[in-house]
């Protein structure tokens, strides 16, 4: 129920209590830091936009308007663009949400009388397809990474000190996103203690969204180069991070996409497109459900609760509607004997 007197905050103000909250519920489990560093980035966007001195009652539904216009027209920095590319529909899309559970909470607060979001108008295009970078990788392009990332463990290095040498670390980078499809925030939190041996198999305890964690197999392939990362390319530390700096660092989000684009200077041109770690999300289920491994087992590896959502994750591939023609099971000519 909202209180009688209604609090005059500054928009600053009351985004500095909202985000104490948000902090909080992070550390009861209501949200995970993922969820909470979103909403932390997205609402400190909003006091920039809006003008942090403003009173958060004045806004009104065309002062939302206006910065959800002023958002969507602000270029993406996650990527370097020549052209400058804007923020794409999703991005839109989850930054409206962000500021309107901003003003929900706002509202219950006694900071706002009427929730202006109600009376905004602007909402974004429906999405109608990834970005290029965030698309899976056709099994030629993805190869090509793979077998960059694979080269990276016997090239002879190119110069610089022993200790500051980076090159099994970035091949275990781009294995573990290309066949296991982390969520990078996964990646970057992963420490050397979550990787165990049972029964002759290397397997990743990865703590996901939510509190949610899941032991997934590494294959055979990226079982040893682990290994030979742990036993030789990773820096002497008691930092108990799996992936670290040449100083010693845990590497951030951005760092995993710089290793990444590091490792794409490697391959053959006309092989090469650009790629983010979500990309290779998406790569990892395109390819094997392409193969007919079994959904559930694919579900299992990416962390979701429902095969639903894996139909985000499903991209199309070049040619796979002639493969599933041509090879269509009513069509097959019986063993001879049956």
């Amino acid at each position: 129920m909202r209180p009688a007197e209604l609090k005059r905050l500054t928009v600053q103000e009351s985004a500095d209590r909202y985000l104490e909250l948000v902090r909080a519920k992070t550390v009861t489990g209501a949200l995970s830091p993922a969820t909470a560093e979103v909403y932390a980035r997205d609402v400190a966007t909003f006091v920039r936009l809006a003008g942090a001195e403003g009173v958060l009652d004045d806004l009104t539904g065309e002062d939302v308007d206006a910065v959800l216009l002023a958002f969507a027209r602000k270029p993406d920095g996650r990527r370097s663009s020549p052209g400058g590319e804007s923020q794409s529909p999703s991005s839109q899309s989850r930054f409206r949400r962000s500021v309107s559970a901003f003003f929900k909470y706002a509202t219950v607060a006694g900071w706002v009388q009427v929730d202006p979001m109600t009376a905004a108008t602007v909402t974004a295009k429906e999405r109608g397809g990834l970005r290029a970078e965030r698309r899976a990788l056709t099994r030629e392009q993805a190869q090509g990474l793979v077998g960059a990332a694979r080269s990276l463990t016997a090239a002879e290095p190119e110069g610089g000190r022993r200790d500051q040498r980076t090159e099994v670390r970035d091949a275990l980078i781009v294995l573990l996103l290309s066949t296991l499809g982390p969520r990078v925030s996964e990646l970057v939190r992963a420490n050397v203690e979550d990787f165990y041996t049972n029964d002759g198999v290397r397997y990743w305890r990865i703590f996901g969204k939510g509190g949610k964690t899941r032991d997934v197999p590494l294959p055979h392939d990226v079982a040893e180069v682990l290994d030979a990362y742990l036993s030789g390319g990773r820096p002497a530390t008691s930092e108990k991070a799996l992936l670290l700096s040449w100083r010693g660092r845990r590497l951030a989000r951005g760092d995993v996409q710089a290793v990444i684009d590091r490792v794409q200077r490697r391959i053959d041109p006309a092989q090469r497109r650009s790629v983010t770690p979500h990309g290779l999300r998406h790569t990892t289920a395109t390819h094997l459900l392409a193969d007919a491994v079994d959904m559930d087992a694919v579900r299992r590896v990416l962390g979701h609760s429902d095969l639903s959502t894996l139909g985000r994750y499903r991209d199309e591939l070049p040619g796979e509607l002639e493969v599933a023609m041509r090879a269509h099971p009513l069509l097959r000519r019986p063993a001879s004997g049956e």
